[in-house]
C-alpha cells in the first residue's frame, strides 16, 4: 500500500480511555458534587480488607486472604463510588425542567423512552419554573406517564394524556407518576428504579404493537414557547453508570 506524504498508511485511531482512567474521571466528577466520596471509599476498603484479613488469620491463611482482601476492598470501594456517583448525577439535574425525561432515558433495557415530552403547559414564554410537562415510557408494565411541574397543572396534563393513550391502546395499563419530594410524588433519584419495578402485564409482541400506536399520536399538540428546552437537563452518563 502506498503511504501518504507523512508516512502513514491511514489516519491514526483514537485512543480508547482505559478502565482506570474512566474510574478516575468518574471519581473527579463525583467529588465535585460529593466531597466526602473519597472518605467513604477508604472506609469501605478498610472494613472489607479488615474483615477478610481477620478471617484469614483465624484460618492461618493470612497472606492469601490479605491479597483477596485487597482485591475485594478495591471492588467494594468502586461500588460505593458508583452508588454515590449515581446520587450526584441525580442531584445535578434535580429541579431542572426535563429532569424526568433524562431519568427515564437512563433506562436501557425493555423500555421505550423519549427525552422529549408528550405534553406541556406553560403560563408564559420564558417562565421555565412554572412549566408543567409530561413524559411517556412504554414497557412490559404498560404505559407510564410521568409529570413534572406544578401539581395541579401536571395532574390535568396526566389525565388528558391518559385519555389519549387509552384511545389508541385500549386495555393497556396506564400508570401515572409525578416527580417531586411531596406526598404521592416520586423523587427524581428513584424514578427509574420505580418504573423498572412495575409488574409486567403485557407481552413483548403486544408492547411492539402499542409502541407503533403511540407513535401515531405524534408529539405535543402545540410546541413549547421559544426559549424552553425540555432536554436541557443532562444527566452525567458516566457517573450514572459508574464508568
Amino acid at each position: 500500500m502506498a503511504r501518504n506524504k507523512d508516512g502513514d498508511a491511514k489516519a491514526p485511531k483514537e485512543k480508547k480511555t482505559g478502565r482506570l482512567a474512566q474510574i478516575w474521571q468518574v471519581f473527579k466528577i463525583t467529588r465535585q458534587q460529593d466531597p466526602l466520596v473519597g472518605w467513604y471509599m477508604l472506609l469501605a476498603f478498610l472494613v472489607t480488607f479488615g474483615v477478610i484479613l481477620v478471617v484469614g488469620l483465624l484460618l492461618n491463611l493470612g497472606w492469601i486472604f490479605a491479597v483477596f482482601g485487597v482485591m475485594s476492598g478495591i471492588l467494594v470501594a468502586t461500588i460505593v463510588m458508583s452508588r454515590r456517583a449515581e446520587r450526584a448525577a441525580y442531584r445535578q439535574i434535580e429541579g431542572q425542567t426535563g429532569a424526568a425525561g433524562a431519568a427515564l432515558t437512563s433506562i436501557r433495557r425493555g423500555w421505550y423512552t423519549d427525552r422529549e415530552p408528550v405534553a406541556a403547559d406553560v403560563n408564559r414564554p420564558g417562565d421555565f419554573t412554572s412549566a408543567a410537562v409530561v413524559y411517556r415510557a412504554l414497557g412490559r408494565a404498560g404505559v407510564v406517564l410521568v409529570g413534572e411541574g406544578p401539581t395541579g397543572r401536571v395532574q390535568k396534563l396526566l389525565v388528558a394524556e391518559k385519555k389519549r393513550v387509552e384511545r389508541v391502546a385500549p386495555g393497556v395499563p396506564v400508570t401515572l407518576m409525578r416527580v417531586g419530594n411531596g406526598e404521592d410524588e416520586v423523587p427524581i433519584s428513584k424514578l427509574a428504579s420505580k418504573v423498572q419495578r412495575l409488574r409486567p402485564q403485557i407481552t413483548k409482541d403486544e408492547m411492539s404493537v402499542v409502541n407503533k400506536r403511540l407513535k401515531s399520536l405524534g408529539g405535543m399538540k402545540a410546541p413549547l414557547p421559544k426559549g424552553i428546552d425540555p432536554t436541557r437537563a443532562r444527566m452525567d452518563r458516566k457517573a450514572l453508570r459508574g464508568k
